[in-house]
């Protein structure tokens, strides 16, 4: 199937976005001071990682993490309370929902993706309940 090139911009992006947030959860990971948190944030990345694997599958481009995430994020997690950083993280897997929805329907792997990013911004903002 031809990939249009409006498509193809898409598909990378989401490729680029999947395996920076790998490198961005599990330097949470090794920040976070709750438990919970940690083994969270290391299943995100995991998952992440195949996201990034499907879309790898489509584009056929090899693309390097970028590692500014992994660099800020732990910094904030340092400086910002949960109750805002978490949130805020949430709302990144959220946007990635609408980013995917133009090309989930045209290729039907990205719709799993698309709903595990949907449960990714829950299960971040679910870490904050007691």
């Amino acid at each position: 199937m031809e990939i249009s090139k409006k498509d193809m911009k898409v598909l990378l992006k989401s490729q680029q976005g999947e395996l920076d947030a790998v490198l961005m959860y599990n330097a949470l990971a090794k920040v976070a001071k709750i438990q919970k948190d940690k083994d969270t944030f290391r299943q995100l990345a995991k998952e992440e990682g195949h996201h990034a694997s499907v879309f790898h599958k489509l584009t056929g481009i090899v693309l390097q993490p970028k590692h500014t995430k992994e660099i800020l994020l732990p910094l904030l997690y340092r400086i910002l309370p949960r109750s805002i950083l978490y949130p805020a993280i949430a709302q990144g897997e959220y946007a990635a929902v609408k980013t995917y929805a133009p090309v989930a329907e045209k290729f039907p792997e990205v719709e799993s993706v698309r709903n595990d990013e949907k449960h990714h911004g829950d299960t971040v903002k679910g870490l904050l309940k007691k």
